[in-house]
């Protein structure tokens, strides 16, 4: 389970980037956010799958 949630955060970070650079080189703020704030939401899942590591031992 830990494995599909780590490339679960993986996957948002590359999407929320991408979406992120799209939006900003095309003027779109709105995309541009979006993008920064799904980016944010995979290293929040990120940063969870990290913390169950280390207490897990």
């Amino acid at each position: 389970m830990a494995r599909e949630q780590k490339a679960k955060a993986k996957k948002e970070q590359l999407k929320g980037k991408a979406k992120a650079t799209v939006g900003r080189a095309v003027g779109n703020e709105t995309m541009a956010a979006k993008g920064q704030a799904e980016k944010s939401k995979g290293d929040a899942r990120q940063a969870k799958e990290k913390a169950k590591d280390v207490f897990r031992g």
